[in-house]
C-alpha cells in the first residue's frame, strides 16, 4: 500500500483513545466502513503512561463509552491502568479496523477528492476524517528550566510515575492544576517538604471523593453537559479560560486538603533561575532538590496540512465539525461542546454529534457502494440493532 495504491475507506479516525473509540462506535452503528489509526502499540497506552497513583475525577458510572459500561462499582474512581484495560477491551469489538503502532505524518487533501492520510510508507484515503488524536500532546516546560542546577532533579508531569523518582529533600511542584495538586499531595505524603506554586482556578465546595461528592455527581454531570456549554453565556465565558489557561476548578484535593497535609502554597509564579535555583516572581529563591513541572501541554497539529486553524491554534469548528471543509471533524477538544468534553463522560455524546453531522453533510452513497445506515452482515452480528 502506497501513494499510488492507497487503502480506501468511507471514514478514517486518527487516534484510538476514548474519543476515537467513541467515534468508531458511532460509525459502526451507521454501517460506515472505517479504520482507526493509533500511534501507540497498545490501545490504552496513553493511560498506562501516566503516574501510578492517577485516578479519574469522575466515578466509574460515568466513565464508560457507548454500548459497554466500565466493569467496576459505579461510585469508585478508575485508575489509569484500569481505564487502559477497559479501552483495550472496548476496542476489541472493532477487530482489524483498529490499526495500532501507526503514526500519522500528514493529513491533507487528496488529488482525486476527499482526504489523504500518510503514515510512513502507508497511504489512506477517505471522504471523511475524524481527528481524535488529542489536542494537548507536547509537554511544555519553560526554557529557563535548562538553567537549573543539574543537581536538582526535574521532570515534567508527563514523565513522572512514582515518588521513587524523586531525590531526598524538598520538592517544588509548578502549576496549581489537577495534576499539580495530585503530585504535591503524593510528594508530601512520602515525606518530602513540598511547595506548590501557582494560582488555582477555583475549587468545588467538596472533594469528589467525599460523600457529598458522590451525591452531587448527577447534578455536576447535568451542569457540565447542559449549563457549562457553548450554548450558554456562562459556558461561552468559561470556554477560553479552560482552553488557554487550563482553568478547571480543583475536584479532588482542594486548598484546605493540601494545607492540612503540610503543602506550602505559593501563589507567586516561577519566573526564572538565580544561582541555579528556582526564582519566584516575588523575588524569593527556593532551595529545593526536585522540581515537577505541571505546566501543561501544547498543541501539536503541525501534521495537518489543511487551512482550518485559527490564530489561537484551535481548529475553526462548530461542536467539532469543520464546516469550511466538509468531511473533517474533531473529537476530544477541550470544551468542544461543554465542560464534560474534557471527561470520558463527554466522549460519547461529542463523537455521536460529529459522526451524525458528517453523515448528513458529506455522506450519501458511500465509496464502498453501501448507503449510510446499511450494515455489513458481520456488523449486524456484532450489533443486532443495526438496520
Amino acid at each position: 500500500m502506497n501513494g499510488t495504491n492507497p487503502e480506501r475507506h468511507d471514514a478514517i479516525v486518527i487516534g484510538g483513545g476514548q474519543a476515537g473509540l467513541a467515534a468508531a462506535y458511532h460509525l459502526a452503528r451507521r454501517g460506515i466502513d472505517f479504520v482507526v489509526l493509533e500511534r501507540d502499540r497498545r490501545i490504552g497506552d496513553q493511560w498506562r503512561s501516566r503516574y501510578d497513583s492517577l485516578r479519574l475525577y469522575s466515578p466509574a458510572k460515568y466513565d464508560g463509552l457507548p454500548g459497554l459500561r466500565l466493569p467496576m462499582r459505579g461510585h469508585t474512581f478508575p485508575s489509569g491502568n484500569e481505564m487502559a484495560a477497559y479501552l483495550e477491551s472496548y476496542a476489541a469489538q472493532f477487530g482489524d479496523r483498529m490499526r495500532t503502532g501507526v503514526s500519522v505524518d500528514r493529513l491533507g487533501s487528496a488529488a482525486d477528492g476527499g482526504y489523504e492520510v500518510i503514515a510512513g510508507d502507508a497511504t489512506y484515503r477517505a471522504p471523511n476524517v475524524i481527528v481524535a488524536a488529542g489536542f494537548f500532546r507536547e509537554p511544555y516546560t519553560p526554557e529557563f528550566a535548562a538553567s537549573l542546577d543539574p543537581e536538582i532533579r526535574q521532570m515534567h508531569s508527563h514523565d513522572y510515575r512514582r515518588p521513587s523518582q524523586l531525590g531526598d529533600g524538598p520538592v517544588l511542584v509548578v502549576g496549581f492544576s489537577h495534576s499539580g495538586a495530585d503530585l504535591a499531595m503524593e510528594a508530601v505524603s512520602n515525606g518530602h517538604p513540598t511547595i506548590l506554586s501557582g494560582r488555582a482556578h477555583g475549587q468545588l465546595p467538596f472533594s469528589v471523593d467525599s460523600r457529598r461528592g458522590r451525591v452531587a455527581w448527577p447534578l455536576l454531570k447535568f451542569i457540565g453537559s447542559n449549563v457549562l456549554t457553548i450554548r450558554t453565556p456562562v459556558g461561552r465565558k468559561m470556554r477560553p479560560e479552560i482552553r488557554h489557561n487550563g482553568g478547571a476548578p480543583l475536584l479532588r484535593y482542594r486548598r484546605e486538603d493540601l494545607l492540612e497535609a503540610g503543602v506550602e502554597l505559593v501563589e507567586s509564579r516561577v519566573a526564572g533561575v538565580q544561582d541555579g535555583k528556582p526564582l519566584m516572581a516575588d523575588g524569593r529563591v527556593l532551595d529545593v532538590a526536585n522540581v515537577i513541572w505541571c505546566t501543561g501541554f501544547r498543541p501539536d497539529f503541525g501534521w495537518i496540512d489543511l487551512p482550518i486553524f485559527g490564530d489561537d491554534g484551535f481548529p475553526k469548528e462548530d461542536r467539532g465539525v469543520v464546516t469550511s471543509m466538509p468531511g473533517i471533524g474533531f473529537v476530544g477538544l477541550p470544551f468542544q461542546f461543554g465542560f464534560t468534553s474534557m471527561l470520558v463522560v463527554g466522549a460519547g455524546p461529542d463523537a455521536g454529534h460529529v459522526v451524525s453531522r458528517l453523515t448528513n453533510l458529506r455522506l450519501g452513497k458511500l465509496p464502498s457502494g453501501r448507503r449510510v445506515g446499511e450494515a455489513t452482515p458481520a456488523e449486524r452480528d456484532r450489533w443486532p440493532e443495526l438496520p
